[in-house]
């Protein structure tokens, strides 16, 4: 497994980082036992993933608290979330602390090393400025995280206004936000400050049903060519990412995607889900394959990398993820 720094934190990370969340929740999402989800993490760590991202929102942070009390707290880095609002209200810095106390037991542990706020919107973040963040810091002075995060909402901020914003705040030693092949708005917009500041990224929404089913692919390029976002020529081609899947490129658009992320300058961890072992292989694999061909890469971007908020719907049941 290539492991790299993780910003400016100290922190070395696993390019692979495994999310808990998503559709599949570990396999929990699809029916499956918590042991089953222990296994999968254990499964992950063999193959050398040493990133786990939960939530509490996730429901999950239970089966990776038991995973790493068999794998041992020294051999991951654990990144967890609180949700900043609790329905329709804004939550205080006491309910904050009550959510970070309820994460810390779940997951067995005495700190987190990434703590981050979750699904940040734009109309919220100066609250999470204002009011979370004095708490985050309490908390990490006090020991019990050890490193600040913040993560947008991809879905209600195609933008990413939120990230740019709190990007302006050196404070922030990680973001998580959305970046893959027909959103790459980030290349732009949000790697060039986490770069300049030192900030630990984590790539989500990587793989999308735009990538794992066609008809969302062909769909969604005749209704950018309807409203002039991408030109005419794209739709000529029945299959319009194919020109990836070549004998020197990607096995299939799945690996392509997880390729182009994992290879952009600047992101640290490329996050991916899964609740199948055989998912799981596939998908470390395709992060941990060389770039894909400079040619590809380049017209990637002439073709879609002017496009904002296209494939940032939740995932479907993909072929792999």
């Amino acid at each position: 497994m290539d492991m790299v720094p993780f910003g400016r934190t100290g922190l070395k990370v696993s390019v692979a980082g495994l999310g808990c969340g998503g559709n599949s929740r570990l396999g929990l999402g699809q029916g499956k036992s918590e042991a089953d989800a222990v296994r999968l993490i254990r499964a992950a760590h063999d193959l050398g993933v040493n990133f786990l991202d939960t939530a509490q929102a996730y429901g999950t942070e239970g089966a990776v608290g038991a995973a790493v009390a068999e794998i041992g707290r020294d051999k991951v880095v654990i990144s967890t979330k609180s949700l900043i609002r609790k329905g329709d209200a804004l939550i205080s810095p006491a309910d904050l602390r009550a959510n970070l106390e309820a994460s810390l037991g779940l997951l067995k542990t005495d700190f987190v090393d990434v703590y981050n706020l979750h699904a940040v919107k734009p109309a919220d973040y100066a609250h999470a400025e204002a009011e979370m963040l004095p708490e985050l810091i309490k908390a990490r002075e006090a020991g019990k995280i050890h490193h600040i995060g913040i993560t947008e909402t991809s879905p209600h901020d195609p933008r990413q206004v939120m990230m740019q914003e709190a990007l302006k705040n050196p404070v922030w030693e990680a973001a998580m936000f959305a970046i893959h092949m027909l959103h790459q708005g980030a290349r732009r917009d949000v790697l060039p400050m986490t770069q300049a500041n030192g900030v630990g990224t984590m790539a989500m929404f990587v793989v999308r049903n735009i990538f794992s089913q066609p008809d969302v692919l062909v769909d969604n390029v005749k209704a950018l060519i309807a409203k002039g976002q991408l030109d005419a020529s794209v739709g000529d081609d029945p299959e319009p990412l194919d020109f990836l899947i070549h004998e020197s490129g990607a096995w299939n658009l799945t690996d392509a995607a997880y390729r182009f992320v994992r290879h952009t300058p600047g992101i640290d961890v490329t996050l991916f889900g899964t609740g199948s072992v055989a998912h799981l292989e596939a998908n470390i694999a395709s992060i941990l394959r060389p770039p894909l061909p400079a040619a590809d890469i380049a017209r990637l971007h002439t073709l879609f990398g002017h496009l904002e908020g296209v494939g940032l719907d939740l995932p479907g049941p993909p072929s792999r993820g």
